[in-house]
């Protein structure tokens, strides 16, 4: 039983960053842009970013888990709920902290990984429209963007 626990966790980490590309891609630069577009165009002052609402939808996803779990005995969804939290957990340290740099935080980090993920991430953040920008995942980037 603790190995499929295991598996659900991990799996649900992986399915997680397809979400991520897929939701970024079809969500943020579709419907959705009116939440995102701040997040490539800087013109508020705030610390905090209509961006930031994607994390509590993500966050409301992994509560529902819990309930699943805790109130109806779905075991699956303690598992689940987890691997949703490490992914978001992830994706705030690579993204947030280590990318953006909202905290000051890993600014050093200069692995060919490192700066391929931040390469990546720059071009995507060079289009400030709503279609037609490359998205990707956190946990791979294309090998153009590895030199």
């Amino acid at each position: 039983m603790i190995l499929l626990w295991i598996v659900v966790l991990f799996t649900t980490f992986c399915f997680m960053e397809f979400m991520a590309w897929f939701s970024h891609k079809y969500i943020m630069h579709g419907f959705l842009w009116s939440l995102h577009k701040g997040h490539h165009i800087k013109n508020h002052k705030s610390w905090f970013e209509r961006n930031d609402l994607f994390f509590i939808f993500y966050a409301l996803v992994s509560s529902g888990f819990v309930i699943l779990w805790g109130e109806v005995g779905f075991w699956p969804g303690l598992p689940i709920a987890i691997g949703i939290f490490l992914y978001g957990l992830s994706y705030f340290i690579v993204h947030d902290i280590f990318i953006h740099q909202r905290f000051k935080l890993f600014r050093n980090i200069e692995s060919k990984y490192a700066k391929g993920i931040r390469r990546a991430h720059k071009i995507h953040h060079k289009n400030i429209n709503k279609g037609k920008g490359e998205c990707f995942g956190m946990l791979w980037v294309p090998i153009k963007y590895l030199k």
